[in-house]
């Protein structure tokens, strides 16, 4: 799951900030440092480290103990997962052999929510043209293979599968590999490629052609993947009225007065501690379709059934058996499609918000470490590697975070030690000894206390420092990005039920026609 983790980041002013190999290490990761850098950029002062013996014992309570459902769809937590990618896309592979302009290096390394994750450079560029079917305007689509079985799932099914190439197990043909590390944020992928031949199927109707064909759908669909993230993924995760503040009011902490078109930076607060809010948020196992019901649908099966983690069941493409039932993860009700609405006992919700992740995540496969058999257990636990990461940049504390906000006039209330050490059903911190609780009460890992924010607030969401931090980092991204609503606030959906909404549910009934028998092929 995180074999696509740094172990080494650039920090603008700061140069290549790397973790300690003995600690922490990813097969790959410190190579990274001789490549051109993602440009990241520190929002708050340097932190003090912790003590491997008080990173361990904590890491331990977070992935310990039954875990509680929330009320977010399943879906969001793959979404976010896919979004994480677009943000921190890097065109370098996409770009082998080609030459890069500066411009064009710079923004591949800088975040932005253009889904150059989905569309590489584009159709005419050498090294990404591979994506594309030859019209030069729709994105290729894969074919599932037949697995058995009384229904679809004996047959092979057209456009439910990434275009993978005809190799057992080979990652998809998709710009950034990562979007099939699980299958999950593989279907999640799958549906962008879905909306967006959609997209060019109505442009060209209209009468759109050529070049312009592409470059038009292009920014259609960029325009409503923003609209759909400020409106429906950030309120979901974030409380609305810190959401509403930034859109509204504009950035008091992450590059205030920045030129609104410049190139922005990442914050390594958003990336190693705010944003990784959907670890929490993973479950041990789904009701994935009808014939992986009841919990069949495992952590471990999504990952065999990439092409990146796992090798598709030792099949050249995945199995018609494991496509999606996105009933299942999204819930069309809001969307007034009492049809596509599943039974509450099979409808996925991702797990609470909250200082827990599940137990599976403890232990993270060999897979997560380039097949190596031989990494320490402790180093396989997923809350583990996270502070560790945050140990190795010395990030600041929650506590630092929370101060900085205040000075800069974000109205944020502190936690107490006493709401750090004891939350509301989060993580136990019994097992720790009275020094070790008083050192995370008094420097709080900011990843911890976020959660713990979320923890102890109303409607299981980022609050707070976590909230700001995200909020902003989004902000900024969609400021900065090459088509942007946030630079033309007037811009309003076109391809959602009125001119004020779109949502998750509405760009994937336009992008499987409305039709239950596409948006779940293997029926009920």
């Amino acid at each position: 799951m995180e074999r696509h983790a740094r172990d080494s980041y650039f920090i603008v002013g700061e140069g290549v900030v790397g973790a300690d190999p003995g600690e922490l290490s990813v097969a790959g990761g410190l190579a990274a440092a001789a490549a051109p850098a993602f440009r990241f950029s520190r929002l708050g002062p340097r932190g003090r480290t912790l003590g491997f013996g008080v990173r361990r014992k904590l890491a331990l309570a977070m992935t310990t103990g039954n875990r509680g459902v929330g009320r977010i769809p399943a879906g969001f937590t793959y979404l976010g997962q896919f979004i994480d990618h677009d943000l921190t896309f890097d065109v370098t592979d996409v770009a082998l052999g080609e030459n890069l302009s500066d411009d064009e290096l710079r923004q591949a390394r800088s975040p932005s929510l253009d889904l150059d994750s989905l569309y590489g450079r584009g159709p005419r560029r050498p090294g990404s043209r591979k994506f594309y079917t030859p019209d030069r305007a729709h994105l290729k689509v894969g074919t599932t293979a037949a697995a058995g079985g009384r229904g679809n799932e004996n047959r092979d099914l057209v456009g439910f599968d990434l275009p993978r190439v005809t190799t057992i197990g080979a990652p998809a043909l998709i710009p950034d590999k990562r979007n099939d590390e699980n299958l999950a944020v593989a279907q999640t992928h799958l549906a962008m490629i879905r909306f967006h031949n959609r997209v060019v199927d109505r442009l060209a109707g209209q009468g759109v052609s050529g070049p312009a064909l592409f470059r038009q759908a292009r920014a259609l669909v960029v325009r409503h993947y923003q609209w759909m993230i400020k409106t429906d993924f950030l309120p979901r995760i974030v409380a609305p009225a810190i959401v509403n503040d930034v859109f509204t009011n504009g950035r008091k902490v992450f590059e205030v007065g920045a030129p609104p078109a410049s190139l922005p930076t990442m914050p390594i607060e958003f990336s190693v501690a705010a944003y990784r809010l959907g670890h929490s948020m993973v479950r041990d196992a789904y009701n994935w379709n009808r014939v992986f019901d009841n919990g069949a649908g495992t952590l471990d099966f999504l990952f065999i059934f990439s092409g990146t983690s796992g090798d598709l069941g030792a099949g050249v493409n995945l199995p018609s058996n494991w496509i999606a039932d996105f009933r299942r993860l999204y819930d069309f009700g809001e969307a007034g499609r009492a049809d596509l609405v599943v039974p509450a006992a099979k409808f996925n919700r991702a797990m609470r918000l909250d200082t827990r992740l599940v137990n599976v995540l403890s232990f993270l496969p060999d897979g997560s470490f380039g097949g190596d058999q031989n990494t320490p257990p402790i180093q396989r636990n997923l809350a583990f590697r996270n502070l560790t990461r945050a140990n190795m940049l010395k990030l600041a504390s929650g506590q630092q975070m929370a101060t900085l906000l205040q000075s800069r006039g974000v109205a944020v209330t502190p936690l107490t030690a006493n709401e750090i050490i004891n939350g509301r059903r989060g993580a136990n911190l019994s097992g720790l000894t009275p020094a070790e609780r008083n050192t995370i009460a008094s420097r709080t890992p900011l990843w911890f206390y976020a959660l713990r924010e979320a923890e102890l607030g109303p409607g299981g969401r980022l609050r707070g420092v976590g909230g700001r931090i995200v909020a902003e980092t989004f902000h900024r991204a969609m400021e900065g990005s090459f088509e942007s609503i946030v630079r033309d606030p007037a811009w309003r959906p076109t391809l959602g039920p009125n001119p004020s909404t779109f949502r998750m549910v509405d760009l994937l009934l336009f992008a499987f026609e409305g039709k239950a028998n596409l948006l779940n092929p293997l029926g009920n």
